[in-house]
């Protein structure tokens, strides 16, 4: 019973790669298509994390978990209907995002709007009661962002092909600044399909009433509780930690919660190959991750290395800042290369007409500066949502409570009628 969660997850894993292998090497190489395997992505994330918070609430005592696993920890078996609602409601069934158990139910329940919301530090401040808040200005804004992503990606990422980075015309005439800016353009133009797709879904749950966070400093509702990317960041990211933090928010805390928190060797290694493996089977998508590992552990370097001596002044800061945008920008379009590509030999002819420089780079830094350990600490997303936990185990907790004592009082009623019936007949 202990150990339902690892099957749970070695199954549904394993089932998802049986589906990606079917789709990639049996019916379409190559072809992005609206089949089975997207849908089942998502399943997979939300049946592995319920998963592993059933065995938290259940199975282990709340002195062995992490204050988010113990946030998140659910306390009682969900029923079928439950179960089934959670995994497959119409709102996230085709592209998400993943919500936590907790938050759904919460919403099911018409409890999302009353829960009280954390402060800037972390601690809940009680609110005064309200109306609950329409969505119909965060759907407006959500749906103009997808909008101008989808006609952005029609009109211009055509233009751009990733593909062209690996042309023997282009690379034999190319400068290496006009590569370097091709790159970047060619891959920032890949981004808006993302864009599309994950704010569309983002605005679906909304329009249905899911995703509400709480309200500002200023008073404005918030409806980015299940959001998965926020763009700004993401354009202006100034480390690799930064645009990872930013892009698919959920799966990263996913990956989080069922990998990189439990992992007890080499967790960043774990994660970025658990990442590979739920995202499909193309040899691309391995040698990005595997990449993408090197390229983690050497910004987290360079930065807890050198960062502190360009705080101040303010200028020496923003030198920084720009200096390490570009380095950034660069490091992740070299990184995903392959991620678009997909194939072996298109990948490696990207990555040896850059002479592999940048995991040479990578490799050396690793090499020559002291790397210290992360910290495994929550975000500020997570405080959020192990608030809402808390106020979810409250309110189940005085449920039971009621029902106990409502319980309590039927029997004494019917032991005082049955006692008054005994002294009649005497």
């Amino acid at each position: 019973v202990h150990a339902c969660n690892i099957y749970c997850f070695l199954f549904a894993l394993g089932y998802l790669t049986v589906c990606q292998i079917t789709r990639v090497y049996i019916f379409d190489y190559g072809q992005y298509s609206a089949d089975f395997s997207g849908p089942m992505m998502i399943i997979t994330q939300k049946i592995t994390s319920l998963a592993y918070e059933i065995h938290d609430g259940m199975f282990r005592k709340d002195e062995e978990l992490t204050s988010s696993q113990r946030g998140l920890a659910v306390r009682r078996m969900p029923s079928l209907l439950e179960y089934l609602s959670y995994n497959c409601n119409f709102m996230g069934i085709l592209a998400g995002p993943l919500c936590s158990y907790k938050d759904y139910v919460t919403f099911i329940e018409g409890g999302s709007h009353h829960l009280a919301q954390p402060g800037e530090n972390g601690k809940e401040e009680m609110q005064c009661e309200r109306a609950e808040p329409s969505p119909n200005v965060a759907v407006t804004q959500k749906l103009l962002v997808c909008g101008l992503s989808l006609l952005f990606h029609l009109t211009i990422s055509n233009s751009l092909p990733v593909e062209y980075n690996i042309d023997e015309d282009f690379q034999a005439t190319a400068s290496w600044p006009t590569r370097v800016i091709y790159l970047y353009i060619s891959l920032l133009a890949a981004r808006p399909k993302y864009y599309f797709a994950w704010t569309l879904a983002d605005a679906i749950n909304n329009a249905a009433g899911f995703g509400f966070r709480g309200y500002d400093e200023n008073g404005t509702a918030r409806w980015d509780l299940i959001s998965n990317l926020r763009i700004q960041q993401i354009e202006m990211s100034t480390s690799f930690k930064m645009f990872l933090d930013n892009w698919n928010i959920q799966t990263a805390l996913w990956l989080k919660r069922v990998c990189y928190e439990r992992a007890s060797v080499s967790p960043t290694i774990q994660t970025f190959i658990l990442s590979a493996v739920w995202h499909g089977v193309y040899p691309g998508y391995y040698l990005t991750f595997l990449t993408g590992v090197v390229m983690t552990l050497a910004a987290r370097a360079m930065r807890n290395n050198f960062r502190h001596y360009f705080i101040k002044p303010p200028q020496l800061k923003l030198l920084y800042d720009v200096v390490t945008w570009i380095v950034t920008q660069i490091a992740i379009s070299y990184t995903v290369v392959p991620f678009v590509l997909l194939s072996v030999k298109p990948s490696f002819t990207f990555y040896s007409s850059w002479y592999y420089c940048l995991h040479i780079a990578g490799i050396l830094v690793l090499s020559l500066l002291p790397v210290k350990k992360a910290q495994r600490g929550k975000s500020t997303h997570e405080n959020v949502q192990l608030a809402r936990s808390k106020k979810f185990d409250e309110r189940e907790n005085a449920l039971e409570q009621n029902s106990v004592s409502t319980t309590n009082s039927v029997c004494s009623q019917s032991q005082e009628t049955a006692s008054r019936h005994s002294s009649l007949r005497q």
